[in-house]
């Protein structure tokens, strides 16, 4: 080592540390909780950052600044560590300002580590659906108005706009149409937060949702033992029998429902129930349709998905009879649309 090199300064270091808003605060990585214990400074533009009030309980005390590039640069000239607590922005400011000092040649850059101190969890995004989903109901005079009577129509539509996307095969369209969905389920248990007399949350949906499957899959996170789809529809359908209690196999049939459905579904809780219901006749068309949606149900078919791809061969047979391009082609998904699970669900 020369004389020069031994009397040069010792080389600082910038650490910017990032944490997710969506993990509790103070739940940090331990090399995050290292590098904030063994800082010279560490730095937070933000003076409500959530982490703050856990960063002074373990004794770590973190400066309000904004330090420009340059400065923060200096800041460590003569060695010393200086961690930058990044607000849930980002610090765009900043860490362009150094990616530029960086590629200017004209500053001698310091190590620079970008320390992440929590990751998000699978589904952490959901929060800031439900956070979003709260601001809107209170602050849109639209959103703040709807019931669930009201918006009813909606899970319809979205519902049958998931369909089309599946049935199509359109992969982005899909995403979307599965985000419109869950939009109307946070919607309603956002509402249904407001019921003075039985209210509930978006957490209660969940929870609801979570002990039932778990319930009815004892072959999963129970000692049942289930290797075969039709060993797991009959835990199913023994654990939802035992659930529910039902008087009738017709119980918890929606009516409203469209008629080749509520034909299949019915004819569906005869088959699986092995009773012996013969279809009723009459004159008219319904009667025939009842025949041939029963029919299809026997044949595990589903006739909506049928009469819909259908549909869209006609709808094709139509355009060109226009002189305009067919429709989307299904995807190769639609003709296992047709084919549905015996009542499962």
């Amino acid at each position: 080592m020369n004389e020069n090199s031994a009397a040069a300064s010792p080389a600082g270091r910038i650490v910017l540390l990032t944490a997710s808003h969506r993990v509790a605060p103070g739940l940090l990585s331990w090399p995050a909780w290292q590098a904030l214990r063994t800082a010279d400074r560490v730095l937070c533009a933000d003076p409500d950052h959530p982490q703050l009030p856990y960063l002074a309980e373990a004794g770590v005390t973190v400066e309000p600044a904004a330090p420009l590039a340059e400065e923060l640069v200096g800041a460590c000239a003569d060695g010393a560590v200086v961690v930058v607590l990044a607000t849930g922005e980002g610090d765009r400011a900043l860490t362009d300002g150094l990616a530029r000092l960086a590629g200017s040649g004209r500053t001698a850059m310091l190590e620079l580590e970008l320390l992440p101190g929590s990751y998000d969890l699978p589904g952490a995004r959901l929060l800031d659906l439900v956070e979003v989903m709260d601001r809107i109901r209170r602050a849109c005079p639209w959103s703040s108005r709807q019931t669930h009577r009201g918006l009813a129509k909606y899970a319809v539509e979205e519902a049958y706009e998931l369909v089309e996307a599946i049935e199509d095969g359109d992969r982005e369209e899909l995403c979307e149409e599965l985000g419109d969905v869950l939009l109307q389920v946070v919607f309603h248990a956002r509402i249904a937060e407001e019921d003075p007399e039985e209210p509930f949350s978006v957490d209660e949906v969940a929870g609801t949702i979570v002990e039932k499957l778990i319930h009815r899959h004892p072959h999963v996170f129970g000692d049942a033992r289930a290797e075969t789809p039709e060993e797991v529809k009959e835990h199913w359908l023994r654990t939802k029998a035992a659930e529910k209690q039902r008087a009738s196999v017709t119980d918890g049939v929606p009516v409203g429902q469209p008629g080749l459905a509520l034909a299949a579904k019915l004819a569906s809780r005869v088959r699986t129930a092995g009773l012996d219901v013969p279809l009723p006749t009459g004159p008219g068309l319904g009667y025939d349709l009842l025949a041939l949606a029963a029919r299809a149900d026997a044949q595990g078919i589903d006739p909506e998905a049928a009469l819909r791809a259908a549909g869209r061969a006609y709808r094709d047979a139509i355009r060109a009879a226009e002189g305009l391009p067919a429709g989307r082609e299904p995807g190769r998904n639609d003709a296992d649309a047709e084919h549905h699970e015996d009542d499962a669900r």
